[in-house]
């Protein structure tokens, strides 16, 4: 297991400040190796010549944006896996929405609090520290088919390096509850993970079309949503709803959930 002293952590914070509070905040906690970066493209540039194991990044960098640094990464070969924080001043909902999207492990103010630090350094040592499920099912894991439904491709991403962490390995991906159809009529799936702000069929629709078209009647699906407090138990429920995480998510949490679909059903 790691432990936070062995940490690489990549800063990206333009403020000589701010990159100061971040940094001691981390120290306090036993942090040792943290590399401070002007920009995101040098963060970027620096990680893949030194895989840190955390990135920390501002939301206003001087070249690109933390959701645009955030999404970059996602979207590479060769740092999608790598966990992330936002820790901006920015609070447009919309922006926001854009880096729960990403997957960052936790979204935090400026200032922040020594209580919310703590919080999401324990998501990423959680994260990071998460053992395989495969001791804790009935079923072989690298015989697992799971179906992932998001609009979004950098949180599909990050949805598929979780359960990759989990011990998943096979998976399809759907951009749409319209794309995802096909996929049922295909073959069977242990795991269907869908969103709920989708266009055209939300989350909550897909469910009970794959309730109602009995193509995957024993199948579980779960919602993973940045909107959670605004669905009802009884719209799960109706819905068909197995279970729902909030994003962004607690990977403990995420994993109890987890486990607990695949020894139910």
């Amino acid at each position: 297991m790691l432990a936070l002293e062995q940490l690489l952590i990549s800063l990206a914070e333009p403020s000589q400040v701010q990159a100061q509070i971040i940094t001691k905040a981390l120290q306090a906690m036993g942090a040792a190796q943290i590399e401070v970066h002007p920009s995101g493209r040098e963060l970027i540039e620096q990680a893949r010549q030194r895989r840190p194991n955390l990135i920390i990044s501002a939301y206003h960098l001087p070249d690109i944006t933390g959701a645009e640094l955030v999404r970059e990464l996602r979207e590479s070969d060769d740092l999608y896996d790598l966990p992330f924080i936002l820790i901006s001043s920015e609070t447009n909902p919309e922006r926001l929405e854009t880096i729960r999207q990403a997957g960052s492990l936790a979204i935090l103010p400026k200032p922040f609090t020594p209580e919310e630090f703590d919080l999401a350094m324990q998501s990423v040592m959680s994260f990071l520290n998460c053992p395989s499920l495969g001791a804790e099912v009935d079923s072989d894991m690298a015989l697992m088919n799971v179906l992932i439904v998001d609009d979004s491709s950098t949180s599909r991403h990050h949805i598929r390096q979780v359960l990759e962490k989990l011990g998943f390995e096979h998976f399809c991906e759907a951009a749409s509850s319209e794309a995802a159809i096909p996929y049922l009529e295909q073959e069977p799936f242990k795991l269907i993970i869908t969103d709920y702000h989708m266009p055209g069929m939300d989350g909550l629709d897909f469910a009970r079309h794959v309730r109602s078209s009995g193509l995957q009647p024993d199948t579980p699906v779960m919602m993973i949503t940045s909107d959670s407090d605004n669905i009802g138990k009884d719209d799960l429920e109706d819905a068909g709803i197995a279970a729902c995480c909030q994003k962004p998510f607690d990977m403990d949490k995420m994993r109890e959930l987890i486990r607990t679909l695949l020894n139910e059903y």
